[in-house]
């Protein structure tokens, strides 16, 4: 045999290990200038998201007050008047579920919004690592809940399709 090489051999290649980026140790000026703008701002938002979430879950035991008013019209209407009092509390407890619902939802982003505000100013002060790691952790939460609440909205979609579908049949066939 011989030494040259065999030409039906598989070609071989030197594979080398993708490296995670490694943290450089420092930030740029710009970089800098871009997290001390967005600080107020993030800290302003959730801030104002707290607010609203608040004025939101108060807001949704006002339902609980209209149920009585919403009451007189149902048993105004014929063969709904022995139903009144079960639609009227399925009515204002549904109304109170779904409300405190959207201020939860409303709460989760408005608290990493200010979180990661608030650990970017404290990373601009202190030039801590871990305070930056936080902020990030943060930002990235933000991020992730609103796309779950977005797959979970898209889910939704065909099934209130199909449920419209199935009213608008039942009432072209009453």
């Amino acid at each position: 045999m011989s030494d040259a090489a065999n030409p039906y051999q598989s070609p071989e290649t030197v594979v080398a290990p993708v490296k995670p980026l490694m943290a450089q140790g420092t930030l740029t000026e710009t970089m800098l200038l871009y997290l001390k703008g967005a600080s107020p701002w993030l800290r302003f938002i959730g801030i104002l998201g707290f607010i609203c979430s608040g004025f939101m879950a108060l807001g949704s035991f006002s339902f609980l007050a209209m149920v009585p008013f919403v009451g007189q019209f149902w048993n105004e209407i014929p063969g709904f008047d022995t139903f009144g009092n079960f639609i009227n509390a399925a009515f204002g407890g549904s109304m109170v579920v779904l409300s405190l619902g959207g201020a939860a939802v409303l709460f989760f982003p408005s608290l990493f919004a200010y979180r990661c505000g608030d650990k970017i100013r404290s990373y601009l002060r202190t030039g801590t690592e871990q305070d930056l790691e936080l902020a990030l952790k943060n930002n990235k939460s933000i991020w992730k809940f609103y796309g779950i609440v977005c797959i979970v909205y898209l889910a939704f979609i065909p099934v209130l399709i199909i449920i419209a579908l199935i009213v608008g049949v039942a009432a072209a066939l009453s």
